[in-house]
């Protein structure tokens, strides 16, 4: 209950402040977003198979973020910033869809 209060806090502050992102961060904010939506997501299977533990949640969270952002950093440097961008979120995007999946089948048993 707390995280769903925090989460609508969360959310109402982000609407009355309308926070502006910094240039430079600009391209990592998205791939940062398809990060954590897909440890979310990875997290709520777990969750329905019953093998969730949350601090393989927060750690996976934080990993998938923070390798992902490396990533597009990398390709910035190398000069390839909007391929290795794509390819981050094709691959997260993968995931998601396969994860979106195993739910669906959790829930209606099909």
């Amino acid at each position: 209950m707390l995280a769903v209060l925090g989460l609508i806090f969360g959310i109402i502050v982000g609407v009355l402040i309308d926070p502006t992102v910094p240039t430079w961060l600009q391209p990592f904010l998205p791939v940062a977003v398809v990060a954590g939506l897909d440890a979310l997501l990875g997290a709520g299977r777990a969750w329905l198979e019953g093998t969730f533990r949350d601090r393989v949640f927060v750690m996976s969270f934080f990993w998938n973020v923070v390798v992902a952002c490396l990533l597009v950093f990398l390709g910035t440097q190398l000069g390839v910033g909007s391929a290795m961008t794509t390819a981050v979120v094709v691959v997260l995007g993968i995931r998601i869809f396969s994860n979106t999946a195993s739910i669906r089948r959790l829930i209606f048993k099909a």
